[in-house]
């Protein structure tokens, strides 16, 4: 657990980093009047949309093959050396292919999008294949990504992945800003900000000499190629349902609402407030899931519980704080930066979004749990019923309610897909993440937000803003160390104490 405590800190430490240029590109993305050659919300959505879409066609294109390299990397590591193992040759091979047909399928299918969104989504249909070298340098990135984390580095990849694409950003919105260039250059560079990252990783595992090209397969391929391709295919069909039950809600927007590129952005804006709530969660996620994979190859269920329990608790208490210090201050915070004032229409998205992480943190990691143990299948089953629960609410409610009803069916659909996965591992395995100190953290949440909310809610200027959030964030600390509430803040402390030699 202290390797997991250690790398998570720090992973989630540079993934905040990536988030603080994050904000620096939504505040520059949509600030309307510091600058004369400023971005329009419908050429912010156009960004948003590119990322949506290229994420979405990634479920196509990469055969669900970081799941197979996180459950088989175990096996490859200790029967194969060196150039002999062709796990990730195997992975690029295929990912390749996988670009290749998912690029035809795309231009084929390219008049359906063209009569499908031309009406309410313009732009989108005018830079619509420039989505496609965006998706090529995402999936080769992410296949290196899901190597590297196997060999248990992943805070390059996390930094790269977060952090490494929003500078990237920065910079290229600085160059839009500055009158260096206009915006049809400007969306045809952003489709390459992946591959940044992509070639740093690359030679990072070059200079590890841990990137092996090979044409040779190997007897560890020829031993378990059937149970990998079975794995595959599950993943594979399970992937395309997540990432389409995850997508629909930009895209049912996109299709149904007027000026969808505008309100795109605004549910973007909303999205990226909350994801604020879930960073901690992807780094917990990339370092735990090469532990989960061991722990099943060694049938080792102590650490399965361990890591499962401890993973709820930490994510539901950092989630909490991060989402209330956020709600504390949402009312103020748009007006005292100057942003554009069509992004409160968000605020009831941010609620239920964050909602919605809130519940997904504090289940834990039970989807890595299930992924990497050979229930498997079982995931793509969960995945069958949240894409029955998201496509059908989101066209009912978004509708009726437009962006707020996105966020309302995507709080149900992933409620329901983690009471679903938490009812499998307590059937199968009696594994439950909960604990009394669940329900004293959410207590001892709320409670702290109501003292500071009482005390400071009639100061509403800047000043008053950093002193609210000060004495929340004082005030959440020392009382979570005082009550104990999680058993991982003893050590996270006594090594920052360690390390500063107090």
């Amino acid at each position: 657990m202290s390797t997991i405590r250690r790398q998570s800190i720090i992973s989630t430490l540079l993934i905040y980093t990536g988030f603080v240029f994050g904000a620096i590109n939504t505040y520059l993305f949509t600030q309307h009047e510091l600058f004369t050659n400023s971005f329009t919300l419908e050429q912010y959505g156009l960004t948003r949309a590119f990322i949506v879409t290229g994420h979405f066609l990634y479920g196509f294109a990469s055969f669900g093959l970081a799941p197979v390299i996180y459950k088989f990397f175990p096996y490859y590591r200790d029967n194969l050396k060196g150039k002999a193992n062709d796990l990730l040759s195997i992975a690029l091979v295929l990912a390749l292919v996988g670009f290749i047909l998912t690029t035809i399928a795309g231009v084929i299918f390219e008049p359906l999008i063209v009569r499908k969104f031309s009406a309410k989504s313009p732009l989108l249909v005018q830079y619509y294949l420039w989505i496609f070298p965006f998706l090529f340098f995402y999936l080769f990135f992410s296949i290196l990504e899901a190597y590297a984390w196997s060999l248990r580095k992943t805070i390059l990849p996390n930094f790269l992945k977060e952090a490494g694409f929003r500078i990237s950003t920065t910079l290229l919105i600085i160059l839009f800003l500055a009158g260096g260039i206009y915006f049809p250059l400007f969306i045809k560079l952003f489709s390459f900000l992946y591959a940044f990252s992509f070639f740093v990783l690359l030679i990072y595992l070059v200079r590890l000499k841990e990137f092996n090209f090979t044409l040779s397969i190997s007897k560890v391929t020829k031993k378990f190629w059937r149970k990998m391709g079975t794995l595959m295919l599950f993943v594979y069909a399970g992937m395309i349902i997540n990432v389409t039950a995850s997508s629909i809600d930009s895209f049912t927007i996109a299709s149904y609402v007027p000026e969808a590129l505008t309100y795109l952005a605004v549910y973007d804006f909303s999205t990226y407030i909350c994801s604020l709530v879930q960073a901690p969660q992807r780094s917990i996620i990339s370092i735990s899931t090469p532990v989960l994979s061991q722990a099943w190859k060694d049938k080792d269920f102590r650490t399965l519980r361990k890591v499962y329990s401890r993973s709820s608790i930490n994510l539901l208490m950092v989630a909490l704080f991060i989402f209330l210090l956020i709600w504390l201050n949402y009312d103020y915070a748009i007006e005292i930066f100057g942003l554009n004032p069509t992004l409160k229409a968000g605020k009831m998205v941010v609620l239920l979004l964050s909602l919605k992480f809130i519940i997904d943190m504090g289940t834990g990691v039970n989807a890595q749990i299930i992924g990497t143990s050979t229930f498997w299948r079982f995931e793509f089953m969960s995945g069958v019923i949240l894409l029955l629960l998201a496509i059908p609410l989101n066209i009912i409610l978004v509708k009726r309610f437009h962006i707020e009803g996105a966020a309302w069916s995507s709080l149900i659909a992933y409620t329901v897909y983690n009471i679903v996965r938490l009812w499998f591992l307590w059937w199968k395995f009696k594994m439950q993440p909960f604990t009394v100190n669940t329900f004293y953290v959410i207590v001892h949440a709320l409670a702290c937000y109501a003292i500071c909310y009482i005390a400071f809610r009639s100061l509403n200027d800047f000043g008053g803003m950093v002193l609210r959030s000060a004495v929340f964030v004082v005030l959440f600390a020392v009382t979570a160390y005082y009550f104990k509430l999680s058993p991982d803040i003893d050590p996270v402390i006594r090594s920052v104490r360690k390390k500063l030699r107090i």
